[in-house]
């Protein structure tokens, strides 16, 4: 089995439903959570592990995980900062903002551009757009109500 590519899938008993993950050069390209896992998706691999781990209660914060975050250089920005809310806090949108370089956060355009990236997340729970009260989660709302209910949010 190599690692460094492909897609892989385990249930989740917490979600009720598959975490999957696309990983490309050891990166995470995608974390979903389809009813269903693809037909190819194999179930080893070490973050899918930590993540079946996390949601049954062990804390992690995956900042060693790489994610390839293949969105437009100021979304991606956003994105980076949602990864420095730690495990268990939250914040606004508004304080996101402040928290990404090169954004004002008495911007409309620039909260704006916060919410497009939460939305455009290509890896939710890795880039804890959760903890992001609100604004909006890639991951579907009963998974989203489930990793806050989770970290205590």
């Amino acid at each position: 089995m190599d690692e460094n590519a492909g897609i892989y899938a385990q249930e989740s008993a917490y979600l009720g439903r598959f975490v999957q993950i696309g990983v490309a050069s050891g990166r995470v390209l995608r974390v979903t959570f389809p009813r269903e896992a693809d037909d190819d998706a194999e179930e080893d691999h070490a973050v899918l592990d930590r993540i079946i781990a996390y949601l049954e209660g062990v804390e992690d914060d995956f900042e060693d995980v790489q994610v390839a975050l293949t969105l437009p250089t100021d979304q991606r920005g956003v994105l980076e900062a949602v990864r420095n809310v730690p495990y268990g806090e939250q914040v606004n949108v508004e304080t996101l903002t402040r928290m990404t370089s090169g954004l004002d956060h008495t911007e409309e355009a620039d909260l704006e551009l916060a919410r497009t990236a939460l939305d455009a997340n290509p890896a939710p729970l890795l880039v804890p757009d959760h903890r992001i009260r609100d604004g909006p989660s890639a991951a579907p709302p009963d998974v989203e109500q489930k990793l806050r209910s989770l970290e205590g949010l």
